[in-house]
């Protein structure tokens, strides 16, 4: 099975550490869930973009990008559902 590389971006990274302990928890559970399929059930592909993709836990998004010929996925954003969205 191919395993993919996961990387978190600084401000995802900071912004993930921010957070309650029990919604970093089930956010890194997540994360290390990508590594064996980087497009789960429930994953939704963003429009304008050819590889970004958000995946919901809770009232939290994780925006990320799929590289899949450098079996990469490379976490640009963590954060509520509210302001998640806006740049």
């Amino acid at each position: 099975m191919t395993c993919y590389n996961v990387t978190l971006k600084t401000s995802a990274e900071k912004a993930l550490f921010k957070l309650d302990k029990v919604t970093t928890a089930k956010i890194i559970t997540l994360l290390q869930q990508l590594k064996q399929e980087p497009r789960p059930h429930g994953c939704k592909k963003l429009t304008g973009s050819n590889n970004a993709y958000r995946i919901r836990t809770g009232d939290y998004r994780i925006i990320y990008s799929i590289f899949d010929d450098l079996l990469v996925v490379d976490v640009i954003k963590i954060g509520h559902r509210k302001a998640v969205y806006q740049h």
